[in-house]
């Protein structure tokens, strides 16, 4: 069975980026998102794609964006105009992951299953935003403290949700 999941980090007031950037830097985190996401099909919205120096390697990477004339030719890249049609792409692959940004999460909660969150324990000022988190929806079923460290600038806790 596919289970549909939804990675972020987002801050304390569920900030995720500003001018199509993200607001911290986190080696682990980095790392925890390559481990979860490798092999799998990536969802993301034009800008959030547009924001990598290149595609992440050994992913498929699916972009949504309503411009009909947006082309990307690259392996391992194809673009939709729809969620669903993204969906599609992804029947063969038993989790996709939808990774952003705000409106792609905005549209993509409902067919999420799981949630993987990665909450930095700070405020942030930002212009993208991760739905809040609605806990008559969602069940935290995991819970992982990392404190700062020389490595990383802030706190944060992954936080694994599913659909109650």
């Amino acid at each position: 069975m596919q289970t549909i999941t939804m990675i972020a980090a987002a801050g304390e007031n569920n900030a995720l980026g500003k001018d199509n950037d993200l607001l911290w830097h986190l080696p682990d985190d980095f790392k925890r998102f390559k481990e979860l996401t490798t092999g799998h099909c990536i969802i993301m919205g034009r800008k959030t794609f547009e924001s990598f120096p290149k595609p992440l390697p050994n992913r498929t990477h699916i972009i949504i964006t309503r411009d009909t004339n947006y082309k990307v030719e690259l392996p391992d890249c194809i673009v939709v105009h729809t969620f669903k049609d993204a969906l599609k792409l992804c029947s063969g692959d038993e989790q996709p992951f939808i990774i952003g940004g705000g409106e792609i999460y905005a549209q993509g909660e409902k067919f999420a299953d799981k949630l993987e969150i990665t909450r930095v324990h700070e405020d942030f000022e930002a212009d993208t935003f991760f739905p809040k988190v609605d806990e008559a929806v969602w069940q935290l079923m995991e819970s992982e403290y990392h404190p700062k460290d020389e490595r990383h600038n802030y706190d944060f806790t992954y936080l694994t949700y599913v659909r109650r």
